[in-house]
């Protein structure tokens, strides 16, 4: 994230970079589905606002589908937790 975030960074950068982290390091089991949510939702938001930009954005798009991609895993794994307790 150091070059997305370094330099040009709008607060809908920020914003669903702080939300997938915040999902990542989430420690109660019972937030964790809310937390994905939240952060799902602001990826997609973001990846709306790229497709209307006329500059390139490989690397960010990337970093979103990398995101989605980990909090998919993420869902499956606390759900298997929840499911075995």
């Amino acid at each position: 994230m150091r070059s997305l975030l370094s330099h040009n960074t709008t607060k809908s950068d920020c914003l669903w970079h702080d939300l997938y982290q915040a999902a990542l390091f989430e420690t109660d089991l019972n937030q964790i589905p809310a937390r994905i949510a939240q952060a799902e939702e602001a990826i997609v938001a973001r990846m709306k606002e790229l497709l209307m930009a006329t500059d390139d954005h490989i690397e960010e798009e990337q970093f979103l589908d990398d995101a989605l991609y980990a909090l998919r895993a993420l869902r499956n794994c606390a759900e298997r937790q929840a499911n075995a307790a």
